[in-house]
């Protein structure tokens, strides 16, 4: 039975793993992507409101992702909707940072630091996880 229990921790040691690679290539290309892009100061214009995902046990909680504004430096004025949620409503009128791609000014992005600080938390918490499901099921009386 306990190898039962080892290749389930197995399985979601390759998943978590496989996750956590995932979202670090995809966050190095995406700043790889805006490095060398334009930032200017973007003027909230709105917001759409919606709701985190609540997976598990976890409440959903009303998030917000900001509608903005900007022009390039011919005069353009262009908009777009940040990938960036928050959990307060954004004043309109307020600024944003904001980067943009100068060949196509209709792409642009928030940039966000948050993403790297997530995944430099999940990294050791799902160390410790499996370290502790191993030890546990070690120890588990089968």
């Amino acid at each position: 039975m306990k190898i039962v229990l080892y290749v389930v921790w197995a399985l979601f040691v390759a998943g978590a793993i496989y996750s956590v690679i995932h979202a670090a290539r995809k966050t190095r290309r995406h700043e790889q992507l805006t490095a060398g892009w334009p930032r200017v100061q973007a003027t909230v214009t709105g917001s759409r409101a919606g709701w985190s995902g609540g997976t598990g046990n976890m409440t959903r909680n009303r998030r917000f992702w900001p509608t903005y504004r900007f022009t390039d430096p011919h005069g353009t004025l262009f908009v777009g909707e940040s990938e960036v949620s928050s959990a307060e409503k954004p004043l309109p009128g307020s600024p944003i940072n904001i980067a943009y791609n100068p060949a196509n000014p209709n792409e642009s992005f928030q940039p966000s630091s948050e993403t790297r600080a997530a995944l430099g938390c999940l990294i050791p918490f799902f160390a410790v996880f499996a370290a502790a499901l191993f030890w546990f099921i070690g120890v588990f009386p089968l």
